[in-house]
């Protein structure tokens, strides 16, 4: 697989480059972590600016070549994440523009690329996390609706959400993973109740979400109905396989500023760090190749990533916590004061081998999927 760009990549990197130096200058100050309702409004502006400058839809329709160069430059760059437009513009919009109808791909698609609508996640249950195939929130049909009661639990963004890409039980006497459904909840529907959960980093960045006979269109249902488990997949795919990749790019970028400031505060005389910072240098490359490696293979295959985004998760997920380790080796005890640069990313690491699909679920995937081996029992 050639990974070099072509000319014409090269010179959409140079396009986007003097872009970005022209419009970041203009951008308002970043709201608080801890102001999701500003973060919202900060977030959908930016995703308004990519639109209207022509690079709105670069994670759906660009080549992996353009797409991966986006990513490196507005991370090199500083410009804003996506922020509160991540579920929307890297796991339901993916989704729905997978498997989706023509009349949903046209109502749900182009407000997410304008920057007018906001989406969350309401997978995980309190008892249904990891085995997640094991949600009890039920929905049953009612004319042309579904009536949904039950409940979600690190819900993302769901305080500041317009929709909810939603996994619901419409057959409860079929096999676990078979009386599934993906719905698209309206999020100001009557029966909703949100309530945020501060997270140990600090900002309330999740909620659990309660329904309560919530009424759903069946026009919302993405996929069939029981068919939801399938559905589902090609959502977790894309959250694996290519919803990090802009992070790597930031912790490329952490772990060069560390080695700076250790150099700076004497720590780069201990050849144990620089050997630990060296490494990680190598593994931020490989994760790198490896993403540029997923998404190509992601094109080839119809757009949705396989099994190796499990093997990019599992390992990236470990990479990350190596990496603000080894920040607090660098800080000392300054890693303790919340603020200081990387500590509050160090605590926000700690859920990495747990979001997304935990690190023994990886290690299933990859076991049955790619190396061939048996179920467990």
């Amino acid at each position: 697989m050639d990974l070099s760009c072509t000319p014409e990549e090269e010179e959409f990197r140079a396009r986007l480059r003097e872009w970005l130096a022209r419009t970041l200058p203009g951008l308002p100050p970043r709201p608080s972590p801890d102001d999701w309702p500003g973060r919202r409004t900060y977030d959908l502006g930016w995703q308004r600016r990519l639109y209207e400058a022509g690079y709105a839809g670069v994670h759906w329709d660009a080549t992996p070549g353009v797409r991966l160069i986006f990513l490196e430059e507005t991370e090199r760059a500083g410009a804003p994440y996506v922020g509160a437009n991540f579920v929307g513009l890297l796991h339901a919009g993916p989704t729905i523009a997978a498997e989706g109808t023509d009349a949903q791909r046209a109502r749900w698609l182009p407000p997410i690329l304008r920057g007018e609508e906001v989406w969350c996640q309401g997978f995980s249950e309190p008892e249904a996390g990891s085995d997640l195939a094991a949600l009890r929130t039920r929905a049953w049909r009612d004319g042309d609706d579904y009536v949904v009661t039950g409940s979600k639990i690190w819900t993302s963004h769901a305080e500041v959400a317009d929709w909810c890409e939603l996994l619901v039980r419409t057959g409860p006497a079929a096999p676990k993973h078979r009386g599934i459904t993906w719905l698209a909840l309206p999020m100001d529907a009557p029966g909703i109740t949100v309530r945020p959960l501060r997270t140990l980093a600090g900002p309330a960045e999740f909620a659990e979400v309660f329904l309560d006979e919530v009424r759903v269109p069946v026009a919302n249902r993405v996929g069939d109905e029981n068919d939801g488990w399938r559905v589902t997949m090609v959502t977790l795919s894309f959250e694996r396989g290519t919803a990090f990749a802009g992070e790597v790019v930031a912790c490329r970028r952490v772990l060069a500023e560390l080695a700076v400031e250790a150099r700076k505060n004497g720590r780069w005389d201990d050849p144990v760090l620089r050997r630990r910072l060296g490494r990680l240098n190598a593994e931020f490359r490989a994760l790198w190749r490896l993403t540029q490696w997923n998404v190509s293979a992601a094109e080839a295959s119809g757009g949705v990533p396989g099994a190796g985004g499990s093997v990019f998760k599992l390992r990236y997920s470990h990479a990350r916590q190596e990496l603000y380790d080894a920040a607090a080796e660098v800080l000392g005890p300054d890693c303790l004061d919340l603020d200081r640069p990387w500590t509050p990313d160090r605590l926000s690491a700690l859920a990495y081998t747990i979001a997304a699909g935990t690190s023994q679920v990886q290690h299933s995937i990859i076991a049955e999927r790619i190396l061939g081996l048996p179920k467990g029992r």
